[in-house]
């Protein structure tokens, strides 16, 4: 999370309202600026979760629903992890050949990545991890969710279920943007319309191109492959 240009004029303002000299203001305000920078950070700090003795120990998901709708009164970003949570399952059951226990833990992963970010937003994955690992959640999980943003959390993913999050998680988005704004909505979207908004900075600009490109680099698939995969997978997800 950066700072931003309302917070930066208020502490740069009371920097400018102590009684320190002015060759002493300009100093305390970067002191200031640096601690706040740190108090905004939604780095980890580490990179186990979980205990290893609770491997396939896994809530239902049943059980991760009921936690979404208590923590997540907005539909679109409950939307958002059920279409994560979609590709996910598909993904692990028809190109990881992943049986139904596997299947369920890239399915969690994808439904809980996000499901403090609306009440907790100053700790994004810090909340949701301490839950599950509270629930003495698979570490396996655990560690999907807390890796599904290497940049902002500082937990690098590790193997194929945490790249594939990271690879879903801004492009399912983006994919649903850029459905959103056709009259068919998913019918008829292609890969290309999708690519062609990828190339528009303008379009969804909240969406990191940077981590789309970093994620994909990460995986032995194209991006083509990846947003025509999550086209047929969360089309009909509501």
């Amino acid at each position: 999370m950066q700072i931003t240009k309302a917070l930066h004029y208020k502490i740069v303002n009371f920097g400018k309202q102590t009684f320190l000299p002015g060759e002493l203001q300009f100093p305390l305000i970067i002191i200031l600026l640096y601690l706040k920078s740190l108090s905004m950070s939604h780095k980890l700090d580490r990179n186990s979760f979980g205990d290893p003795a609770n491997e396939d120990n896994l809530m239902s998901i049943e059980e991760a629903h009921t936690l979404l709708n208590e923590w997540v009164p907005n539909e679109r970003l409950r939307l958002h992890m059920k279409q994560v949570a979609a590709v996910m399952k598909a993904w692990a059951m028809e190109k990881e050949n992943a049986d139904e226990q596997t299947a369920l833990k890239w399915e969690l992963a994808g439904l809980l990545h996000d499901a403090d970010w609306e009440k907790y937003p100053d700790d994004h994955c810090r909340i949701i991890i301490e839950e599950l690992e509270k629930r003495n959640i698979d570490p396996v999980v655990i560690h999907c969710i807390a890796s599904h943003g290497p940049g902002y959390f500082g937990v690098e993913p590790n193997n194929t279920m945490d790249k594939m999050i990271y690879a879903f998680d801004e492009l399912s988005g983006f994919v649903h943007a850029a459905a959103l704004i056709r009259p068919t909505r998913y019918e008829g979207l292609e890969v290309k319309s999708v690519l062609k908004r990828l190339k528009s900075p303008a379009f969804a600009a909240q969406v990191s191109r940077e981590d789309i490109n970093d994620a994909i680099s990460r995986i032995n698939t194209s991006l083509e492959e990846i947003i025509q995969f999550i086209i047929d997978h969360q089309k009909d997800v509501n």
